[in-house]
């Protein structure tokens, strides 16, 4: 080991002397140095007499002396040093926020978090979920999935991730033993479970090929997600898009009491600003999101 090492002194100490000259307080410094203050001062006391030099003043207001000022900017630049080569061996993640709906962000996006993390180990990612359209300035959006209609505006990268392809799903305890659909003229006699976009008129129509004429019970939502949470429970029959009930499908949590499905005009798409924060986390996750949704169900 060189000599030059065995005289430096203790790293705790050097700590100690520079959060407190930051901020001219032992107080402040132990509490951001997560010590008591008696500790704080006890790391200068040893720092001094290591030293051979007093380095702060003890004043009714704590005060560098000439050597504690002469001292302190070449510690801190040791400090930053060992920060900056720190970091090229272990990059902290960076920080990204994504705009989601709840219902896209449960039934959706939270049960494939675990892929996420395994493929993007140095991005931690914030998930804004919100009804409300969200600003990437405003609300340091960095990517978002909206549902609706091209354009969305100059200076966005846009990328479709699901079309809207609207299905009838309910729960299997719903149905007669041995029956795998409902009749088309006695669906709307069923509980039908609603939420903010009221699809069942277009889809009765569009779909199922009959215009509805009475709707003897029903349900309502806020939130997609909710009413298919409720179909799970055999509440009733629920529309949403294919994509956040394929897994539910899948398992046959949910089945499709109607063959039927309609064409929706709110597609899903991954939009990005094209002047990125963060621009090749920012780059990754889009990709993420875009091969994830070619993927099977989970």
């Amino acid at each position: 080991m060189p000599e030059a090492f065995l005289s430096l002194p203790p790293l705790n100490a050097l700590r100690a002397f520079e959060a407190s000259a930051r901020h001219l307080n032992f107080r402040i410094a132990a509490e951001e140095l997560n010590v008591t203050q008696g500790a704080v001062a006890q790391h200068i006391r040893g720092l001094e007499a290591d030293l051979g030099t007093k380095l702060f003043e003890r004043l009714p207001r704590l005060a560098l002396t000439d050597e504690g000022r002469a001292y302190v900017p070449n510690i801190r630049r040791a400090f930053d040093l060992i920060s900056e080569a720190t970091l090229l061996l272990r990059p902290e993640p960076a920080r990204l926020t994504i705009s989601v709906t709840p219902s896209f962000a449960t039934k959706w996006l939270i049960p494939r978090l675990h892929d996420f993390v395994a493929h993007n180990p140095l991005v931690d990612l914030r998930v804004l979920a919100s009804e409300s359209l969200s600003s990437f300035q405003a609300d340091g959006v960095d990517i978002a999935v909206r549902q609706g209609r091209p354009p969305f505006g100059a200076g966005l990268i846009v990328d479709l991730l699901f079309p809207q392809q609207i299905v009838a799903v309910c729960s299997p305890a719903l149905l007669p033993e041995g029956v795998a659909e409902i009749a088309a003229s006695e669906i709307q006699h069923h509980v039908l479970l609603h939420d903010a976009h009221n699809l069942w008129p277009e889809f009765m129509e569009k779909a199922v090929g009959l215009k509805m004429t009475t709707e003897l019970k029903r349900m309502r939502f806020n939130q997609t997600g909710l009413a298919i949470d409720a179909a799970v429970a055999g509440q009733g029959i629920a529309l949403a898009s294919r994509f956040l009930v394929a897994a539910d499908l899948a398992t046959g949590r949910l089945v499709q009491p109607v063959s039927g499905e309609m064409r929706g005009t709110q597609d899903f798409y991954v939009v990005m600003p094209r002047k990125q924060r963060h621009p090749e986390p920012t780059q990754a996750v889009r990709q993420w999101l875009l091969d994830a949704g070619e993927r099977p169900p989970l």
